[in-house]
């Protein structure tokens, strides 16, 4: 944005506050965001709320680049990896197949889930327990099975990645890149895609209904999905990019890419399903692993 002569000042809070931010402003007429970034599913709830203004490529040439299988009508998707397994490479040597193998009484008092990532740990819990990411009935019994095996409930990704580092959680469900920014500041981990697919994780923008400057959110969504910004966010963060002239290298493939086959069998989701249901996901993780 710079050599457009833009100067962007960044706000930065948790995803909720954002989102509630976002949807709370809607009926105002001069918001207090000009582009909000967030998760796909909390992209998805402000759409449906009326909050953001349609995304096209006469607003936002770039969209032309766009990965087909990651455009929607109301954001761009910015980043995009998946929640795996992520474990601990010095205590586990065979890698985990399954999210099932979270269950496996070896591991009792090993595993960890973060706090803030209740809708992925849900629905996993709801495919073990033999159901599915739209069927999640089974979640609670299998949650507080969980919880029986000691696993815990860590208040951020940040906790989480001190526990993994002092050996004190060997498993858990995290996107793939977490666990290679991880690996790039020394931490001994790796991911494994489970057998019952990878839960896609994309990160998104919108230009608000309210946004003061229009004109210039759209210009900056142009500019998060320039094939330099996309390529920097993967050498440095591990999450792929989402434009079809961003190439990564080779090597850097390698550790976050996932091949054909992980693809074809990535878990498909159902926003609006999770969506008119998150109170209800929401008690049972909190009722069933969180309390």
């Amino acid at each position: 944005m710079a050599p457009q002569g833009i100067d962007v000042v960044q706000a930065v809070s948790g995803p909720t506050q954002r989102r509630m931010k976002l949807i709370a402003e809607r009926q105002t007429s001069r918001g207090s965001m000009d582009v909000a970034c967030l998760a796909d599913f909390d992209m998805y709830a402000a759409s449906q709320s009326g909050a953001l203004e349609a995304i096209t490529q006469d607003n936002v040439p770039r969209m032309a680049n766009v990965l087909p299988f990651l455009k929607t009508s109301y954001s761009i998707p910015h980043i995009y990896s998946a929640h795996v397994i992520i474990y601990n490479t010095e205590k586990i040597k065979v890698p985990p197949k399954s999210f099932a193998d979270l269950w496996d009484p070896k591991y009792r008092g090993k595993v960890a889930l973060v706090d803030t990532l209740f809708t992925t740990n849900t629905v996993v819990a709801a495919i073990v327990g033999g159901g599915s990411p739209t069927n999640i009935a089974p979640a609670q019994a299998k949650l507080r099975e969980l919880r029986d095996l000691g696993a815990r409930v860590l208040p951020s990704v940040e906790a989480l990645g001190v526990e993994l580092k002092s050996g004190e959680t060997w498993l858990t469900i995290i996107a793939a890149a977490r666990g290679f920014m991880w690996r790039q500041g020394g931490l001994p981990v790796a991911f494994s895609v489970p057998s019952e697919g990878g839960f896609p994780a994309t990160y998104e923008g919108g230009v608000p209904k309210n946004a003061r400057h229009k004109a210039l959110g759209f210009k900056y969504l142009d500019a998060m999905l320039e094939p330099k910004a996309q390529l920097a966010f993967a050498s440095k963060m591990g999450y792929l990019p989402c434009v079809s002239d961003a190439k990564l290298p080779p090597d850097l493939e390698k550790q976050i890419g996932f091949t054909e086959a992980e693809k074809d069998r990535m878990l498909k989701i159902d926003l609006g399903y999770l969506t008119q249901r998150q109170s209800e996901i929401l008690d049972t993780w909190t009722k069933a692993f969180r309390s």
